[in-house]
């Protein structure tokens, strides 16, 4: 039997990342958040998909045209990755491969990004939902057009079901535990990536820590 954290916190054995959509030429477009910002928080999610051996999938949206070439990082730090290829399809769901590619890592579980929000993540996670699966939308691992287009398609999303997350949350849904041996490696990737004063608190704390030992 599960437990109640169990239904209703992420499970790690039960999550495939679908990052959908991260094209250099659609980055320009991206006017919700600083593009900086989002391509760290993709890198994050790319590293802790690695780091707990989560399948990735990734699809691009006419990457030969000015959409552009999907960002090289997710490659780099997902090396597992599995890219989808479309045939023009705006809605990822629409693309048979893609859907088979998700049903093939058999997990219920989908964290799933795209840029634009409204359009490359919506589409797909409200697909997602219908179709059986418990989607988080990683809000601030998908850029938008705009932040009024954003609010609206946060509360679509809600409406269908898609629950809406921030990259941080994930993370730690997924490390559970500071009582790990890999525990310094999320430390590390919240500071180098997501909340950069975390690095502050971890130099404050190993000074407050050396100074104890002198005494």
């Amino acid at each position: 039997m599960s437990t109640p954290q169990e239904k209703v916190m992420i499970n790690p054995k039960d999550v495939t990342m679908l990052l959908i959509d991260h094209q250099s030429g659609l980055f320009n477009l991206v006017k919700d958040m600083p593009v900086s910002q989002l391509r760290n928080n993709v890198i994050a999610l790319a590293k802790v998909a690695t780091m707990l051996k989560i399948p990735v999938i990734t699809t691009a949206s006419v990457p030969d045209g000015p959409n552009g070439p999907v960002i090289p990082e997710i490659q780099e730090f997902a090396p597992h990755v599995k890219y989808v290829p479309r045939q023009g399809q705006i809605n990822a769901w629409d693309v048979p491969l893609f859907v088979k590619a998700v049903e093939e890592t058999k997990r219920k579980t989908l964290v799933m990004t795209g840029t634009l929000t409204s359009v490359c993540l919506a589409f797909p996670a409200i697909c997602a939902v219908e179709a059986g699966y418990k989607v988080y939308a990683v809000v601030d691992a998908s850029g938008n057009w705009s932040q009024m287009a954003t609010d609206l398609t946060i509360a679509r999303l809600v409406q269908a079901g898609v629950i809406p997350i921030d990259t941080f949350a994930v993370i730690g849904e997924l490390q559970q535990t500071w009582n790990r041996p890999d525990a310094l490696d999320y430390a590390n990737l919240f500071g180098e990536h997501i909340i950069p004063n975390y690095r502050l608190l971890m130099e404050s704390h190993n000074k407050a820590q050396e100074a104890a030992r002198q005494k």
